[in-house]
């Protein structure tokens, strides 16, 4: 793990807060692909810094791959662990993600995070947020999409799909990291007991609704499943949220098995990566970077 401080790699320690919580930091670059803007729409012009284990940057590869827009938006893959460099590429025009930043910000202070939507023209971040990307994703570049996909984020929905997001982000997707990375009891506890009733509450929500939002796919589905996909394996040990399994949740087993049959989807779920990433590069959680053997899963 490490820091830029005024564009200089640090590599420091994650720091726990003073109240033993984990605090996750907002994104610092949020620029959008438009028509009137710095950055327009082109076919070949934007790549993604992207982490096969980040579920983060995941979100960006399923609706990439659900779309077809592989021709249009290249990808560079990320090494699985994550050491005094942080995250470290191959065949990339930068070796480590923070020189992308502080070429891009020559001053940036803060983490240096996984999804990066980058402009390869100017060679400037335009996004760091996923959720941000993954809309863009979904709305800006359909003139260059290969395959049909229904708008993952439609108008009459929209306040459905943000409420779900909402309670998903909260007590789930961000939910496991609050338990993993907590450093005090009290607030581990607390933050576990929220990714269960979180669950608890979709288990209840997928009754009689093949998808989050009812008949068809949303982003609110494709931002539940990679957290759902590395649930099992990775944070029912790792981050000690092991109340219940996945696989023990009839309704939500089913519907992550349904999403990851989707077309190309299985092909963006790497668990070796995803596995020897949280357990050999967390030391402070897993100092001995044992990773498991286990779970077998099957999401076939």
């Amino acid at each position: 793990m490490g820091v830029l401080v005024a564009g200089v790699w640090k590599d420091i320690p994650r720091e726990a807060a003073r109240d033993g919580a984990f605090h996750r930091p907002e994104s610092a670059f949020r620029g959008r692909i438009s028509r009137d803007g710095p950055f327009t729409p082109h076919a070949g012009r934007y790549a993604l810094w992207v982490s096969r284990a980040c579920p983060w940057a995941h979100r960006t590869l399923i609706v990439r791959a659900l779309k077809g827009l592989d021709r249009a938006i290249a990808v560079f893959y990320a090494e699985p662990g994550m050491a005094q460099n942080g995250w470290e590429f191959r065949d990339a025009p930068f070796r480590a993600l923070h020189e992308v930043y502080s070429a891009a910000k020559p001053d940036y202070t803060g983490r240096v995070t996984v999804p990066v939507l980058w402009d390869r023209l100017t060679r400037r971040i335009v996004n760091n947020e996923s959720a941000d990307i993954l809309r863009m994703l979904n709305r800006d570049f359909d003139a260059f999409a290969r395959r049909k996909l229904a708008d993952l984020y439609p108008e009459k929905l929209r306040k459905e799909i943000d409420g779900v997001n909402e309670i998903v982000y909260r007590g789930l997707n961000n939910g496991v990291y609050r338990a993993g990375f907590a450093t005090a009891q009290d607030k581990y506890e607390q933050a576990v007991s929220e990714v269960f009733r979180t669950l608890d509450w979709l288990e209840r929500r997928l009754a009689g609704r093949r998808w989050l939002c009812g008949s068809r796919l949303t982003e609110a589905d494709v931002r539940l499943f990679t957290t759902l996909v590395r649930f099992d394996a990775v944070y029912c040990s790792h981050f000690k949220c092991n109340l219940r399994r996945v696989v023990d949740y009839p309704r939500l087993w089913r519907y992550t098995r349904r999403f990851y049959a989707l077309p190309r989807v299985a092909a963006t779920v790497s668990m070796g990566e995803i596995k020897s990433h949280y357990y050999r590069s967390m030391k402070d959680i897993n100092p001995t970077q044992i990773v498991p053997k286990g779970p077998l899963l099957s999401f076939r």
